[in-house]
């Protein structure tokens, strides 16, 4: 990341995006391209899911805007500022779990939390136990708080990362596979934590490539895939009406009818089964004209069936194989 920012630059991304990227790129020294030029933006207040097979480029995007890596190209701003150089002044405002927590093996959970809020210079020293005491119950770890980290298991391990990222107030939260080692309560309980964090004002961008637990909890989707950034958008965008399948059932000797009326009302690429259905992308067309229109052209409706892609569907056509998209 070069250090040309001007204070102009500093700004950026600071009004409605907490994460913007532009043209980020990161080549290692064998020449493989781990991010290939993504233009990142995670809206303030939303939770992002940033989604992508194992090996996509996430974590690597994650470290340069954290500047915990240097980016070979591109630009990154974080909560306004241009990083890493505003790195002194915004990362005390986030929360990070990034590849897995490191903590010293022979301190308990909770001794190792004091050691963090300790070094924070910007945490508020008279309420370090308090704080630490609810990070620990927010993860479920409070019974555990006092046994060895060495003892711990792996989903525990994750649970102690999460506490943290929590031990303070955080205007961001970046979670890489906060799920990673955990059973399925405890992927349900993260994803609980998710929301409950996202309706305290938090922004939360949490990184997966697990489908599932980004379905249930995202505002905003991103995916990547060999180091490129394939799309991203409001959750509610995704299997947009261009992407809708219609199909229309009616008697069949009227299918050809059916598929001219169709084609001339705009919809794409109308095809007949030879029985007694006609299907097709609804593109640009409203599902309520369908109807009226075969109607006066005096072909018979026998049903409407409307099939829209699901993210499953949506994310196996971008990624292709290798994206668990069961969680």
């Amino acid at each position: 990341m070069t250090a040309t920012a001007t204070q102009h630059d500093d700004a950026l991304g600071d009004e409605g995006a907490v994460v913007r990227t532009e043209g980020l790129t990161k080549r290692f020294r064998n020449g493989q391209v781990a991010v290939d030029g993504i233009d990142l933006e995670v809206p303030r207040g939303a939770v992002y899911g940033f989604l992508g097979p194992n090996g996509s480029g996430k974590t690597t995007t994650i470290r340069m805007v954290l500047g915990l890596v240097q980016a070979t190209a591109g630009r990154a701003w974080l909560l306004g500022q241009s990083m890493p150089d505003g790195g002194a002044k915004v990362l005390p405002r986030v929360g990070a779990l990034v590849e897995g927590p490191a903590f010293q093996p022979y301190l308990s959970g909770r001794a190792n939390l004091e050691r963090l809020d300790a070094v924070d210079a910007s945490a508020p020293r008279l309420t370090s136990r308090s704080r630490i005491g609810e990070a620990l119950e927010r993860v479920g770890l409070a019974a555990a708080a006092r046994k060895p980290y060495r003892q711990y298991s792996l989903g525990m391990k994750q649970r102690l990362g999460l506490a943290a990222a929590l031990l303070r107030p955080r205007e961001l939260l970046v979670l890489d596979e906060p799920t990673n080692g955990l059973d399925p309560q405890g992927t349900r309980e993260v994803r609980h934590l998710v929301r409950e964090l996202a309706g305290e004002g938090a922004t939360v961008l949490v990184s997966s490539h697990l489908l599932s637990e980004i379905d249930q909890v995202c505002t905003h989707v991103g995916v990547m895939r060999q180091g490129k950034l394939l799309m991203q958008g409001p959750r509610e965008t995704l299997g947009a009406d261009d992407a809708v399948q219609v199909l229309v059932t009616t008697e069949p000797d009227r299918l050809s009818d059916a598929s001219e009326t169709l084609a001339h009302l705009g919809v794409v690429s109308p095809e007949s089964d030879g029985r007694d259905t006609v299907s097709a992308r609804l593109g640009s067309v409203p599902l309520a004209d369908l109807a009226p229109a075969l109607v006066a052209a005096g072909i018979p409706v026998l049903g409407i069936e409307v099939q829209r892609p699901t993210l499953e569907d949506l994310f196996v056509e971008l990624t292709g194989p290798g994206f668990d998209v069961s969680g």
